[in-house]
């Protein structure tokens, strides 16, 4: 599938990311690359009562092929400072039946094969018959994802919200993400469908319910430089 993508660049740059956390490529994907992500992803016959897929590299491949095309790797890549490869897709979707309200949390999970006791991984979950495991920060301080917006997104329907500069501080306990709510600022991510928001994972991040009747489509796609120790593997690795 060919992809019309912006030049690929986050518009603030990689200094940006560092400090805040986050960055934004304005139109990343065209309007029919768009198009055509929206509707590869409405073939995996996802009932209006579930909010997303989680497997979703392995489930549809039109999502597999853009998170390993070179547009997605030439704005990663730098941002890591390496060649980075994509370890997992997750398509998550607000709509009147599948609407719902997400507290104030960094990513601090990954999804992997099998799970294996291995020394700062855990504590463990499984999610849709997938092992996830709690990772070390220095782990995910090497990681970056890549939020890819097929409608567009804003308070009516649940867009992202972040805190500026909270992932410089490692795994945050209830008590201290409680005082950087109340000390804020607080970011609203409004996007346009084809936008890509690029974050850290430990960027304290939250969204609201929606209350629009419309679809909020993002397609989050995680990407890592390392591999994991031990014999545990990453459950989705998608590389070009």
């Amino acid at each position: 599938m060919y992809w019309n993508m912006s030049p690929a660049t986050p518009t603030a740059g990689n200094e940006q990311i560092d400090q805040l956390g986050f960055a934004w490529s304005r139109r990343f994907v065209d309007q029919e690359g768009t198009l055509k992500l929206a509707a590869a992803v409405a073939r995996l016959g996802v009932d209006s009562m579930h909010a997303g897929v989680r497997d979703l590299l392995s489930r549809c491949p039109a999502a597999a092929e853009f998170a390993a095309s070179k547009a997605v790797a030439q704005l990663v890549n730098p941002i890591l400072g390496g060649n980075s490869f994509a370890v997992r897709g997750i398509l998550f979707d607000k709509t009147p039946d599948a609407n719902w309200r997400v507290a104030w949390h960094q990513d601090v999970t990954i999804a992997v094969r099998e799970q294996h006791l291995v020394h700062g991984f855990g504590p463990w979950t499984v999610k849709d018959g997938i092992p996830h495991a709690h990772a070390p920060v220095s782990l995910l301080e090497r990681m970056v994802t890549l939020r890819l917006h097929l409608d567009d997104c804003n308070d009516t329907n649940g867009a992202l919200r972040v805190i500026p500069g909270s992932h410089r501080h490692g795994k945050l306990d209830a008590k201290v993400i409680d005082e950087w709510k109340a000390c804020g600022p607080v970011v609203h991510c409004v996007a346009q469908s084809g936008d890509a928001l690029l974050m850290r994972p430990l960027l304290l991040h939250a969204s609201p319910p929606a209350n629009s009747p419309k679809h909020r489509r993002v397609i989050h796609l995680e990407f890592a430089l390392d591999e994991l120790p031990d014999g545990l593997a990453w459950a989705e690795r998608i590389s070009k």
